[in-house]
């Protein structure tokens, strides 16, 4: 008896069928499935996130990864117009955001409960709970408890009375206030109206690739990095606490200077080190999607707006990045304009050259490295047979 006849040929191994899941979030362009998986063009050489509105591949091109890591692993490059690695923080980054732009929305006086971010979100309350705690690490309400925070740290510092701030910035009672308000300003309220009398910040001046460096922090982190060690440097850094304790500790500050140091001499393309910058939500999410551009990489300001949940915020995120005290840390000079131009810079559009050409010279300095050194290791010496990963990193498979 003949075989009954089919109305495709078989598919090559690795080849997803037309019913695969995957391959129908593809057709149909499906953002919920972004951050989930990423599937790579063998014909290419380039992998894309599931709502990419590139033309769409040929099935029997398409092969199925969980992660940017796993397609770059098998030699495959991100695709520049979808920027697939941007969703891949977590699979719930687009709902997440949705939410923080659900609670930032909200009247200062108006209580957002759990229940109501859940009807936002379309899951439980107890799932969201969880899903928004693995994705930034804090409760809605803790995020809530931040944006309020930031409403009142904006009024006084307009010198608005303590009480009236309070109000207007949605807390409740005096109590709930100071118990909760020294270990987020660093000092009770009505100190840090004053300008900041007996808090403490040490500073110290550093010698860098890129010039002078004027680096403060405070005992949470670095709240100040300024290109060039002036006296002008030093005196903006005593603007916003006039009346703080501002003294020169070198030693104090010295493994988070060599840290950047490093960076910006290329020995280490990470830089982590904790930050204590006084900024609102929507400016948070901003420095927060900076701090995650890859070193060598630019973003553009509408692309940055799209990552925190405004796509028609980039003169939102230009004022963000042109507010960031901490420069390098926060790298603001890794986003242009749309068409490529650089845009503006706070030390100016040399240096934001410079630094932009630097990084981009070494990233591909250490990716050709990298891909030799691949080579070698899939080639092996002494006539080695190669494992059957390499076989599949250099096939694409």
């Amino acid at each position: 008896m003949s075989e009954r006849p089919t109305t495709e040929a078989a598919a090559p191994a690795g080849v997803p069928t037309a019913k695969d899941p995957r391959w129908r979030a593809i057709l149909r362009r499906d953002a919920g499935q972004d951050g989930r998986f990423v599937f790579g063009v063998r014909s290419t050489g380039i992998y894309c996130k599931p709502s990419c509105p590139a033309r769409k591949p040929g099935r029997r091109q398409v092969v199925f990864f969980p992660d940017p890591p796993a397609a770059e692993h098998a030699g495959l490059r991100a695709c520049l117009r979808c920027r697939p690695r941007d969703v891949a923080a977590h699979p719930y980054a687009l709902l997440v955001r949705r939410v923080c732009a659900a609670i930032e929305e909200r009247s200062p006086d108006e209580r957002v409960t759990l229940a109501a971010l859940a009807r936002v979100a379309g899951m439980s309350p107890h799932h969201l709970q969880r899903t928004f705690l693995r994705a930034t690490g804090i409760s809605p309400r803790q995020y809530a408890d931040a944006v309020r925070l930031n409403a009142l740290k904006e009024r006084l510092r307009r010198k608005e009375p303590v009480t009236m701030a309070m109000t207007e910035a949605g807390y409740g009672s005096s109590s709930r206030l100071y118990e909760r308000s020294p270990g987020a300003l660093g000092m009770t309220p009505g100190t840090y109206r004053a300008g900041g009398p007996g808090a403490r910040i040490a500073y110290t001046v550093a010698k860098s690739p890129i010039g002078a460096l004027l680096v403060a922090a405070t005992e949470r982190g670095v709240c100040s990095v300024k290109i060039g060690g002036s006296d002008a440097t030093l005196s903006s850094l005593r603007s916003e606490f006039p009346r703080a304790q501002v003294r020169r500790d070198e030693a104090a500050l010295g493994r988070w200077v060599r840290a950047i140091v490093r960076h910006l001499s290329g020995e280490d393309t990470r830089l982590d080190v904790p930050v204590d910058v006084r900024a609102t939500a929507f400016q948070w999410r901003v420095y927060e999607a900076l701090r995650a551009i890859p070193y060598g990489e630019t973003r553009s300001y509408q692309e940055v707006a799209r990552i925190v949940g405004a796509p028609k915020g980039a003169r939102a995120v230009g004022h963000a990045c042109a507010t960031n005290p901490v420069a390098i840390v926060i790298p603001c000079h890794r986003v242009v304009r749309g068409d490529g131009t650089l845009g503006g810079y706070a030390y100016g559009l040399g240096m934001k050259r410079t630094l932009i050409d630097a990084e981009r010279e070494r990233a591909e300095r250490l990716a050709t490295r990298a891909t030799g050194h691949g080579r070698r290791r899939a080639s092996g010496t002494g006539g080695a047979t190669s494992s059957p990963t390499s076989r599949r990193a250099r096939s694409g498979r």
